[in-house]
């Protein structure tokens, strides 16, 4: 039985130095691995946002009384609202398509800031719609009588570039990946990946939780990811959270769009309006929908949010945080609306650039020399494709947060080479001294054997 029990106790001590033997390798090759560069596909031009941009060029050049805001047609032609004849003949040599309005940027702009000044009214929201030529003024379900009555009088102080607007269902932020995350204030989506050229970090909405908030991958609580440094709620709609360093996998460029796949960012850019554009969260996943204004105004009940993009997109609570894209190219983090995915409603996004520059950031992963998402006034970029037939982007798998990629990322973090030496050489150790150990006993069994047999 003594016997019996020995070589048990061997085997095991054998087994266990060739275990740690093979780990210590697969640390040392994983991470060795994994210090070579990654390389993302070249960066793809938006035809759609290289037309927006040269929507954009002209407006920026003839002025904000000459024009009032550009947009995509359905043919993919760039179109910029003009307000006398000579603009219009300066947009049309420029390869766009004019279209006379008659309200002005100028006169658009101090609607809003009339709006703005106005007694805050929950459940509202506005935003310009430059295809109309107007500000489009909309008051959910929670809003009294008195107070859309109230509302219709400003409109009609302002004038004719406002537009009231009655909608279903209430203005909420979509809190409860766009993988999920989870906090004490409930679960939000990921946005997207980004850094400082220090540290890694993920960008999602600023409503899911103030500095110092702790989130999890999970949501029993047992697996943290990181921490909130900064946040912007009310006024913009985002924040920073800084990932562990030992977090899962946080320095790719692709986001999850559902069932094991994901769509490769490859640059970061502004939403055009009439731009077909994508959504993932956590709750309802994979959407799509256009783009109908920019420069929105949100009252939440918990707040005002500004400068955001408004969209036909659904969305439901989870939702927040998540990433908007089209053709490979980053918009914004979802930030609220009303409606559900059953009904459809409107949904509002904070604009990507405007928080990469605010919080001193860049996305993650991009390739070194991404082509401008904002677009030049390329001739042969003008027009090249509908809006409505833009994709999402380069579709690939992608993995989730979970236990099984965090076991992978540990072991294939450069700074395991060391401790991956140290395992292979303990194991090394061990398997010579359960050799000289094993080979010890055999000497002296032999020796009692021989001291039996002879005297």
């Amino acid at each position: 039985m003594r016997h019996a029990r020995r070589r048990v106790v061997k085997r095991v001590a054998r087994l266990t130095a060739v275990g740690g033997l093979l780990c210590g390798a697969l640390m040392v090759t994983q991470a060795a691995m994994a210090t070579e560069p990654t390389t993302s596909p070249p960066a793809i031009r938006s035809s759609v946002l290289a037309a927006s941009g040269a929507g954009n060029g002209l407006v920026s050049e003839l002025g904000a009384s000459r024009t009032a805001g550009t947009w995509i047609a359905d043919d993919g032609s760039p179109v910029v609202a003009v307000t006398d004849e000579k603009a219009a003949a300066e947009v049309k040599q420029a390869g766009a398509r004019p279209k006379m309005v008659e309200y002005s940027a100028k006169d658009l702009k101090s609607a809003t800031a009339a709006l703005r000044s106005a007694p805050r009214v929950s459940g509202t929201s506005w935003a310009v719609d430059p295809a109309s030529n107007e500000v489009v003024v909309r008051a959910d379900n929670t809003v009294s009588a008195d107070d859309w009555a109230s509302l219709t009088d400003l409109a009609e102080e302002i004038g004719g570039s406002v537009r009231m607007e009655r909608t279903e269902g209430a203005y909420t932020m979509r809190l409860n990946g766009a993988q999920p995350i989870f906090g004490s204030g409930g679960r939000c989506s990921i946005g997207f990946n980004v850094t400082d050229g220090e540290n890694d970090f993920m960008l999602t909405a600023g409503h899911c939780g103030p500095a110092g908030s702790v989130w999890f991958a999970d949501n029993q609580g047992r697996q943290e990811i990181g921490r909130t440094t900064e946040s912007n709620f009310p006024g913009g709609d985002f924040s920073l959270v800084q990932y562990l360093q030992d977090a899962p996998s946080n320095s790719t460029n692709v986001v999850s769009v559902g069932d094991g796949r994901g769509v490769r960012i490859t640059s970061v850019g502004d939403a055009a309006v009439g731009q077909r554009v994508f959504r993932s969260g956590s709750t309802s996943g994979f959407r799509n929908g256009e783009v109908t204004g920019l420069d929105a105004t949100v009252n939440y009940p918990e707040g005002t949010v500004s400068g955001l993009i408004e969209t036909t997109v659904c969305a439901e609570p989870g939702d927040s945080g998540g990433p908007l894209f089209s053709e490979g190219v980053a918009l914004g983090v979802t930030s609220g609306g009303n409606g559900d995915c059953d009904q459809g409603g409107t949904t509002f996004f904070q604009p990507l650039s405007d928080a990469l520059d605010d919080l001193g950031v860049e996305m993650a992963g991009l390739p070194q020399a991404p082509a401008a998402a904002d677009g030049s006034a390329d001739d042969d970029a003008q027009g090249a494709a509908a809006p409505g037939a833009a994709e999402p982007g380069s579709v690939e798998p992608v993995e989730s947060i979970g236990a099984a990629s965090d076991l992978l990322d540990r072991l294939a973090d450069p700074r395991n080479v060391g401790p991956g030496l140290l395992v292979i050489a303990g194991s090394m150790v061990a398997l010579a001294a359960t050799r000289f150990i094993r080979t010890e006993q055999d000497r002296q069994r032999y020796r009692r054997q021989y001291s039996q047999s002879w005297g």
